[in-house]
């Protein structure tokens, strides 16, 4: 079965960076379309980024700029860089493949 398993999570000052990774399993991952998802406290699911079996990557406009999508498909991994979070970046992330996603992992921006 499908298995998404997100870490890298923490608490960061503004400013700072953090890489977020994802393990897959159970799929057939180097020819899936792979997205990261967030959602903010008290707010609904956001899409962050997305990138195709190519490659080719996109991203909300909101994180355009500081966030960078990467897979490692002979390691079945995605990735999350984050550079220069603000505090409208504290959210549960998650990976998700269609409408499987992971139990996530927290970011907090905060001095």
């Amino acid at each position: 079965q499908v298995q998404l398993v997100e870490s890298g999570g923490g608490l960061v000052q503004p400013g700072g960076s953090l890489r977020l990774s994802c393990a897959t399993s159970g799929f057939a991952f180097n020819t899936t379309y792979m997205r990261w998802f967030r959602e903010p406290p008290g707010k609904g699911l956001e899409w962050v980024s997305s990138i195709d079996k190519a490659g080719i990557k996109t991203y909300a406009t909101s994180v355009k700029g500081r966030f960078i999508i990467s897979r490692d498909n002979a390691k079945n991994m995605l990735y999350l860089q984050m550079n220069d979070l603000k505090s409208d970046d504290t959210a549960v992330y998650y990976c998700a493949k269609g409408t499987s996603r992971g139990q996530g992992t927290q970011v907090t921006v905060s001095s």
